[in-house]
């Protein structure tokens, strides 16, 4: 996260807020108007910083637990709050998960990535 982005969160704190204006660097164009910020946006810089440790070690409680000296309950009781900050906002702005497609799970056979028995459970 660059300094001047920290520093604004820190500022502003947990009080909500609103971007007015983003300007393209590249290109000099601005744009203005009333910008909600991202749900992790919105986390202080130490939570990001776990959530992206813990994206980075793909989900992984126990590699969680030896990069920041913490217990496994200390990690879940981090990633509930996390999670109960973030409400209901990542899963309302993404589109929930679909079933794969016959073509799909026979392709996943043939690769080895899932046996018949689960194919089968799939598919019903």
């Amino acid at each position: 996260m660059p300094q001047d982005w920290k520093n604004l969160v820190e500022l502003v704190g947990q009080k909500p807020f609103l971007v007015e204006r983003v300007r393209l660097s590249e290109s000099k164009i601005a744009i203005e108007g009333e910008f909600e910020l991202p749900p992790l946006i919105r986390l202080n810089s130490d939570d990001q910083v776990f959530v992206a440790a813990f994206i980075q070690t793909h989900g992984s409680i126990k590699e969680m637990e030896r990069l920041f000296g913490i217990s496994y309950p200390t990690v879940k009781s981090r990633l509930n709050r996390i999670a109960s900050q973030l409400g209901g906002a990542i899963v309302e702005n993404t589109d929930r998960e679909q079933a794969p497609s016959k073509n799909e799970i026979l392709e996943k056979i043939e690769r080895g990535e899932l046996k018949v028995a689960e194919a089968l459970e799939l598919l019903k």
